[in-house]
């Protein structure tokens, strides 16, 4: 089955993906949420991603995927889902963000990718909702898609 449904540590990354993924907003911001998450362990590509932001025309939009590779490291897929920090994530912008995930995954090689509940916390999108568009997105990926429905600590 290429959807796993997992609870645990995104970033302790004991899948062994070969990338992670999270839901960002479109306007230079990772200031909440698993973002600081991202923010502090990629600085460089925080910097990358603020740039793309605040650059004119944005160069990181809604639906948008903004894919960083940083050596020892397991490659970031930016997922384009709300406009500003805070609520406000659409559907649309998760299902084309998702497609074009996949479409990446499969240009750049990579089989496996880690999630968390991408759009539900500050994004504020229904949980159930969101992940019908998961599983329509990655049914029949030959790859691997975990996704952390639930943080739990890990040692």
């Amino acid at each position: 089955m290429p959807i796993e449904w997992v609870s645990g540590d995104l970033f302790k990354n004991r899948m062994k993906a070969d990338a992670l993924g999270h839901g960002c907003n479109c306007a230079g911001s990772m200031g909440a949420g698993i973002a600081v998450g991202f923010r502090e362990r990629y600085p460089a590509m925080f910097e990358e991603y603020r740039r793309r932001c605040k650059a004119k025309p944005s160069e990181f939009t809604m639906g948008g995927v903004f894919l960083w590779r940083e050596e020892g490291k397991p490659a970031v897929f930016n997922l384009g889902t709300q406009p500003r920090p805070g609520r406000g994530a659409t559907y649309e912008a998760v299902e084309t963000a998702l497609k074009a995930m996949r479409h990446r995954a499969d240009e750049e090689g990579i089989h496996s990718i880690a999630v968390p509940r991408i759009a539900a916390g500050y994004g504020g999108l229904s949980w159930k909702k969101v992940k019908a568009l998961i599983e329509a997105a990655f049914a029949d990926w030959p790859g691997t898609l975990s996704v952390y429905e639930e943080y739990q600590p890990e040692v």
